[in-house]
C-alpha cells in the first residue's frame, strides 16, 4: 500500500480538514495506510455512529472550527504540514436553506482562512474540494467542463461557487504558477466531484444512508425525487483522484495545480429510482415509497460532470463500474447492521487490487 502514487505520501505530514466527515475519514484511512503522518482538523463527529469514530485510527486529531484563524495557525506552526486536503464544509444542500449564514461562513470564510493559514506557513500543496455543484447548472445533457461558468441556485450550491472562484483568485493573487519558487513554494488545486457513496455515510438527507438507516429499523424509504439523475461513484474513486493531484503537486508538477473534474463514466449516472431498484438486489429487505416533496426546495434534475481532462492530462480513471460501487456500498451497511463488522479495509484492498488489473498509474 505505501508504494501507492509513487510513494509520495510514506512518511509525508498531511493535514484533512473535515476528517470526521464522511469522505475525509475513508481519506485518512488511507493515507494511513500508505505510511502518512495524518493530522485531521475538523469540528466534533457531526453523526451518530460515525466513520471516523468507527476507525478508530492512530491520528492526529484536532477538534477545532476552520473560522478560527488562531487555531489553525497554532495548528500548522506545530504539525508544519507539507499538503493539505480542504474538505471540511457544510455539505448538504437542504441544510443549508436552513442555515444560509453557517453554509457561507464555513464553506467560503473558512475556505479563506485554511488558505491563509496555508499562506502563512509556505504549505506546498494544497488540494481545495468543492463540489460539482458549483457550476451554474443548465440542465444540460452533456456534463460540465473545467472551464464552464460557476453558479448555485441553492445556498449550499452557491457558496461552493464561491470558494471555486476565491481558489482560482488565490492561484493567481498569491500562487501564481508564473512565480513558483521565486515569490512561493505553494501549488493550489481544486477538486470537483459528483454525488459520491460508500459505506460510513450517515449525513441527513443522503439517499443512500436514508434507506440503509430505514431497513435497519425495518421501515419504508421515503423517496422524493424518483426521476432526479445523478453521476454516483463510490467514495474511493473521488479519493483517488485527489491523491493523484497531490501526487503531481508534490512532485512540483506546477501544470496541475488548476481545477479537476472527478465522476464515474456515463453508465454512471442513473436517477434516484433506479439507484433504489439497484442496491434492493443486494439487501431484499429494502423497501421505499415515492412521496412528492412538500417543502418544494430546489434540487437540481440533471448533473454530470465532463472528466476528459483527468483521463487525458493525469491518466485518471474510475475503477468501479455502477453495479460493483452499489453492490459494495450495500454490502458495507448489512455487514454493519447485521453483523457489527466494518468492511472498510476489505474495500480499499479490493479497489486497490481491482484498480491494478486495469493497470491504472497511481496504482503501480
Amino acid at each position: 500500500m505505501e508504494k501507492l502514487f509513487n510513494s509520495i505520501y510514506k512518511n509525508r505530514t498531511v493535514l484533512v480538514t473535515g476528517h470526521t466527515g464522511f469522505k475525509g475519514s475513508w481519506l485518512c484511512y488511507w493515507l494511513k495506510k500508505m505510511g502518512a503522518n495524518v493530522i485531521g482538523y475538523s469540528l466534533e463527529v457531526p453523526t451518530n455512529p460515525n466513520h471516523f469514530e468507527l476507525l478508530d485510527l492512530d491520528i492526529v486529531s484536532i477538534i477545532g472550527d476552520i473560522c478560527d484563524i488562531d487555531k489553525l495557525n497554532k495548528t500548522f506552526t506545530k504539525y508544519k504540514p507539507d499538503i493539505v486536503f480542504h474538505l471540511a464544509a457544510q455539505a448538504l444542500v437542504r441544510l443549508s436553506y436552513e442555515m444560509p449564514i453557517e453554509t457561507y461562513e464555513t464553506n467560503v470564510i473558512g475556505t479563506l482562512k485554511v488558505f491563509e493559514a496555508c499562506r502563512n506557513h509556505d504549505v506546498k500543496a494544497i488540494v481545495n474540494i468543492t463540489s460539482d455543484k458549483a457550476y451554474e447548472n443548465k440542465e444540460w445533457i452533456w456534463g460540465y467542463r473545467e472551464n464552464d461558468p460557476m453558479g448555485g441556485y441553492d445556498p449550499y450550491s452557491s457558496s461552493k461557487a464561491c470558494a471555486d472562484i476565491l481558489t482560482s483568485s488565490y492561484r493567481n493573487s498569491y500562487f501564481n504558477i508564473n512565480d513558483y519558487k521565486t515569490k512561493h513554494n505553494t501549488l493550489l488545486a481544486t477538486c470537483r466531484a459528483g454525488n459520491v457513496i460508500g459505506g460510513g455515510d450517515w449525513a441527513k438527507d443522503r439517499l443512500i444512508t436514508d434507506i440503509m438507516i430505514s431497513v435497519s429499523k425495518g421501515n419504508k424509504v421515503s423517496i422524493r425525487n424518483p426521476y432526479a439523475t445523478r453521476p454516483w461513484q463510490h467514495v474511493l474513486e473521488p479519493l483517488s483522484g485527489y491523491l493523484m493531484i497531490g501526487q503531481k503537486l508534490l512532485e512540483e508538477y506546477k501544470e496541475f495545480a488548476d481545477a479537476w473534474n472527478f465522476g464515474p463514466s456515463d453508465e454512471g449516472s442513473i436517477s434516484v429510482k433506479e439507484v433504489v431498484e439497484n442496491v434492493k438486489k443486494y439487501w431484499t429487505k429494502i423497501d421505499y415509497e415515492i412521496n412528492k416533496d412538500t417543502n418544494n426546495l430546489h434540487e437540481a434534475n440533471l448533473l454530470k460532470l465532463d472528466c476528459s481532462k483527468a483521463h487525458i492530462s493525469l491518466k485518471w480513471n474510475d475503477v468501479w463500474n455502477s453495479e460493483k460501487t452499489f453492490e459494495k456500498t450495500v454490502l458495507w451497511y448489512k455487514s454493519f447492521y447485521e453483523n457489527d463488522y466494518l468492511l472498510t479495509d476489505d474495500d480499499l484492498l479490493s479497489y486497490v487490487a481491482d484498480a491494478k488489473k486495469k493497470n491504472l498509474v497511481w496504482s503501480k
